[in-house]
């Protein structure tokens, strides 16, 4: 079972070791500096830290000892005349990187590969290590990036990265807003592969068009990878093949930002539901957690060691996690507390601190 994880907060990033069966604090890295992500490189097990510093920019961050030391990576960059042109009527806008919101490794057979999606909708590649990075120029240029637009953020975003881990020439992106794009040959060309979701805040005669839908996660099964989770703005999605599948009776809500799949069961799948659009709170003030382990024909609502009144914790797109074994899983919260369960979800320990709010969780080996 892992003995560490990674939590990506407002004010640094929190390293939490398993001892003595007990989960606590070893290191506090990158104090007052907010921690938009963090990510771990299963092929070399190096750490990357994505620093979100407002007025100063982002700053990418790389450490190779667990994060004894760090070192500065560079970060991914727009040319000049690039615009971000939406389909929500907003005036065309130079493009400028706003946040690396999502960072995932390569295939075991590419060396130093790295793939960054941002916000205003941008994929970059690198492979060195982030030493340098190219825009991926095909799907920037894809015609129907234009009618891309902001969810949580007024530009689109690519938050979600898939490759699959037969074979790396396969990437699923998932962006917000615009659906998701897949390229089966390293990037070279993409399609749009959203066919099926529903997007329930469009016009009737416009619920289902791909590029309009507001995927907030979406995740790839490692031991199934045909199989991927969305949790979308307006619901839980399945694709084994072919059409996402809208599954509709996930209890207490079908709204969420954060979803997780077992390693080896794409059957078995976890998300946190929370009441959505203005509020955005749990429902009825209680923590939960949905888990499925028939592909969403049946939910088990876990609660056992999560706070049942009161309690207002929103849990963000990258803040569930699950590690290798499938047994342990960890969420942190937007009001800064952090959860852990290692049978699956069906007892959850809180850990004995008060954290900053949290972005994004990761498991290292």
């Amino acid at each position: 079972m892992s003995g560490t994880i990674l939590v990506s907060t407002r004010k640094g990033l929190f390293v939490l070791e398993r001892r003595k069966d007990v989960w606590s604090i070893a290191r506090h890295a990158f104090p007052g500096d907010n921690i938009a992500l963090t990510s771990v490189d299963p092929r070399d097990g190096a750490w990357y830290a994505v620093l979100d510093l407002g007025h100063f920019g982002n700053k990418l961050q790389r450490s190779i000892d667990r994060g004894a030391t760090w070192s500065e990576c560079a970060v991914p960059t727009y040319a000049e005349g690039d615009q971000v042109i939406t389909g929500d009527g907003k005036p065309p806008a130079a493009a400028t990187l706003r946040l690396i919101w999502s960072l995932e490794a390569g295939g075991a057979g590419q060396t130093g590969r790295l793939w960054a999606g941002t916000i205003p909708g941008g994929l970059f590649r690198s492979d060195d290590c982030g030493a340098s990075w190219q825009m991926v120029r095909s799907l920037w240029e894809m015609p129907e990036r234009k009618q891309w637009f902001g969810g949580g953020f007024d530009q689109p975003g690519i938050h979600s990265i898939c490759v699959d881990p037969n074979d790396a020439r396969m990437i699923r992106v998932a962006i917000s807003t615009g659906g998701v794009w897949g390229s089966n040959d390293d990037g070279a060309t993409w399609e749009q592969c959203a066919q099926g979701m529903r997007a329930a805040y469009m016009p009737p005669d416009r619920a289902y068009e791909p590029n309009v839908q507001d995927v907030h996660h979406m995740v790839q099964c490692p031991g199934q990878p045909d199989v991927f989770w969305a949790q979308h703005h307006n619901g839980v999605f399945r694709n084994s093949g072919g059409d996402w599948q809208e599954i509709e009776n996930v209890p207490p809500s079908v709204f969420g930002f954060a979803v997780a799949v077992h390693p080896r069961d794409a059957d078995t799948a976890w998300f946190v539901p929370a009441t959505k659009d203005e509020r955005r709170i749990p429902v009825d003030g209680k923590v939960v957690v949905a888990r499925t382990r028939d592909g969403g024909r049946s939910f088990d609502v876990l609660r056992n060691g999560l706070p049942q009144h009161d309690a207002y914790d929103l849990v963000l797109r990258h803040a569930l996690a699950i590690d290798g074994s499938g047994e342990c899983l960890a969420f942190g919260s937007s009001t800064g507390g952090v959860w852990i369960s290692e049978d699956q979800g069906d007892r959850w320990s809180m850990l004995d601190a008060r954290l900053p709010p949290v972005y994004a969780v990761a498991f290292a080996a």
